[in-house]
């Protein structure tokens, strides 16, 4: 069975059960917890895995390792079954990854990079070069994120078009954490605020 490396309630880690909720497969993979707070990633036997030190990874049955979430979701798409999250022409493969891109970049690893340099993040024993400029410098561009993709909501639907995809998880989680974090501008976001409560309908149980 495929293993995942992962820390369930991080936002990473949520990207990918996300995806497999939407494949129904959760219950097709291993999930390890791994204790990040305790300094478990970086270990030679989690580097040994895992180079990145990150969370998550995935470890597939012939030993092959895995990891950072659009690699692990790409390929849980193909494994699976269900509708697509990557696409399934060209064109659409193309839309889905830039706004993955963007998204990942502007929103997710923007208010992580907050989080830990700008805050006290995970301690003083995890955060050991921290850069607070950089931090607030990142606490902007998610303000600029936010506000591009509520303007890309305004005339479709999802991030990528029509339908959802692994775009429309990476800015849910992303935006979540930006919200935790405080980091949302002032105004109303109304196209973000609509798609925000459709994709959390997806997952109430």
């Amino acid at each position: 069975m495929i293993r995942i490396y992962d820390a369930e309630n991080f936002p990473n880690p949520r990207r990918v059960r996300l995806a497999l909720k939407e494949k129904n497969a959760l219950d097709q993979v291993e999930f390890v917890p791994v204790d990040i707070k305790g300094g478990e990633l970086r270990t030679p036997a989690m580097r040994a895995l895992n180079p990145d030190t990150t969370v998550p990874f995935m470890q597939l049955e012939d030993g092959t390792v895995i990891s950072r979430c659009t690699p692990i979701i790409e390929y849980i798409d193909l494994a699976f079954d269900g509708p697509s999250l990557t696409g399934t022409t060209s064109r659409e493969r193309a839309l889905i990854s830039m706004m993955n891109l963007r998204t990942e970049a502007g929103l997710v690893d923007a208010a992580a990079d907050y989080f830990h340099h700008a805050t006290a993040g995970l301690g003083p024993d995890l955060e050991t070069d921290q850069v607070p400029a950089w931090g607030e410098r990142q606490k902007r561009r998610v303000a600029d994120t936010v506000r591009y993709l509520d303007r890309t909501l305004a005339t479709q639907a999802y991030l990528a078009g029509g339908d959802f995809s692994m775009a429309d998880i990476t800015a849910y989680i992303g935006l979540n954490l930006a919200t935790a974090l405080g980091l949302l501008p002032e105004e109303d976001l109304e196209h973000l605020r609509r798609w925000k409560a459709s994709v959390a309908a997806r997952y109430e149980d």
